[in-house]
């Protein structure tokens, strides 16, 4: 689904933010970026998402080169304030990126009441952002995301400006929406579920909602590990983080992101 080849990026001011960037991600995998602050994970997204022209390499999705925003692609922001309209209620915030799709109005508010359904946000379609909490409105930006159906979802510490319990919330319903239905419910036709690509700075989130953790040096970013995540499913709050391998894990983790 994704190929990243040789990617390197150098911002005008002459800092290189990630150099010699090698990644492959399959179709209905969930991989965990994570890293030192500053080591260009968000730099890293934004050249996947053609937000952003990488100064060397190659970045492909679904085998097609990035020139431009993929049109299969959708991005979840850490700062969901900035990313919701405060004058469009929840649900016509959630249809927006319908119209790329070319949808009627009927269809585009009827997918974004099935993923607000989805994430758990039933009833709230008529109010504004402002009226929910912290946590709801990083579920529209969810929904929203999920409505449009992207082959490829990337998470820009999604979850990062909520509580802690809403987190772990969050964990979860990203868990149990990955699988290979969309917010209708119909099964995905290629069989691989929705790709997706999660950059964060909480180990143990990596490790725990992950396929895969790969680990980026301190600037500029370059590949320095990828761990395989083989914790058994369904995964749990309690019960998985209690787990001999996920201590393993995440010890091994810690380890990569703080060597000398």
């Amino acid at each position: 689904m994704l190929e990243i080849a040789g990617l390197g990026h150098r911002y005008a001011d002459g800092h290189q933010a990630v150099e010699g960037v090698e990644l492959h991600v399959a179709r209905g995998e969930l991989v965990s970026i994570v890293g030192p602050s500053g080591c260009g994970k968000s730099t890293l997204l934004r050249c996947v998402a053609g937000l952003q022209r990488p100064s060397e390499g190659r970045i492909a999705v679904g085998g097609r080169p990035v020139d431009g925003v993929p049109d299969d692609l959708a991005v979840v922001f850490q700062d969901y304030t900035r990313s919701l309209f405060p004058w469009l209620t929840v649900r016509d915030n959630v249809a927006l990126p319908l119209r790329r799709r070319g949808l009627a109005r009927a269809e585009r508010r009827a997918q974004a009441l099935a993923a607000l359904a989805q994430v758990g946000l039933d009833g709230t379609a008529g109010k504004y952002p402002w009226q929910l909490s912290g946590g709801m409105q990083q579920r529209v930006a969810l929904a929203r995301a999920l409505a449009y159906r992207p082959a490829l979802l990337l998470m820009d510490e999604p979850f990062g400006s909520v509580d802690a319990q809403t987190r772990e919330d969050l964990e979860d319903l990203l868990l149990s929406v990955r699988g290979g239905t969309d917010p209708g419910g119909r099964a995905d036709d290629g069989g691989g579920g929705m790709t997706i690509l999660l950059v964060t700075h909480d180990i143990d989130e990596s490790v725990y909602v992950g396929d895969r953790v790969v680990v980026l040096t301190g600037a500029p970013g370059r590949v320095h590990s990828e761990l395989r995540v083989e914790l058994p499913a369904p995964r749990d709050q309690i019960v998985t983080r209690g787990l001999p391998e996920f201590v393993k894990l995440r010890a091994e983790v810690g380890r990569a992101v703080r060597r000398p």
